[in-house]
């Protein structure tokens, strides 16, 4: 039994309502938890000395539109000592996605919930400093959601190099 496939074992004998899915794709196994839960999951896997998910080595957040629920987090714990990967999911909806922050679990989350944050407009309950890390803080709309309006400039090549040309704003001198 692999430690990914342990861990598995062991979140579902600790939080049999928690876990909506677990997925295998690829190799990797994806575990779908309820957001409520998703703190005291978290802290179990890092709290617990079987299982040892001692680092944070990513977090992402996914908009699904048109779909319900729209919005997704994926939270990727590592292992050291045993070199294991296992992917949390948390689905959220449209409306309001929140969930709880996991700051308190992996301080590095901070800065990854800052992005998801700043890109997506999911927001991390209980997150210490929540604030706009890549945009400038009075930017207005989150740029990675799929409805965020796209601005538009028309590539120039060598067959329209001359309509182009004729409309950038050159500096005068």
């Amino acid at each position: 039994m692999t430690h990914v496939e342990k861990t598995v074992a062991a979140l579902r004998a600790r939080f049999p309502d928690a876990i909506e899915d677990v997925i295998e794709f690829r190799g990797e196994t994806t575990v779908v938890i309820a957001p409520p839960a998703l703190v005291e999951v978290c802290a179990f896997l890092r709290d617990d000395p079987e299982l040892g998910y001692n680092y944070l080595a990513d977090l992402a957040g996914v908009d699904y539109l048109p779909a319900e629920p729209r919005f997704a987090v994926s939270y990727l714990p590592y292992a050291m000592a045993a070199n294991a990967r296992l992917r949390l999911k948390v689905y959220l909806p449209g409306d309001a996605p929140e969930v709880a922050s996991v700051t308190g679990v992996w301080v590095n989350a901070d800065w990854h919930e800052r992005e998801a944050w700043d890109m997506l407009g999911i927001k991390f309950n209980g997150h210490p400093d929540l604030r706009r890390l890549l945009m400038p803080a009075d930017w207005e709309g989150h740029p990675h959601r799929k409805d965020y309006p796209l601005g538009y400039e028309e590539v120039q090549f060598s067959f329209n190099w001359r309509e182009i040309d004729a409309r950038k704003p050159y500096a005068k001198d």
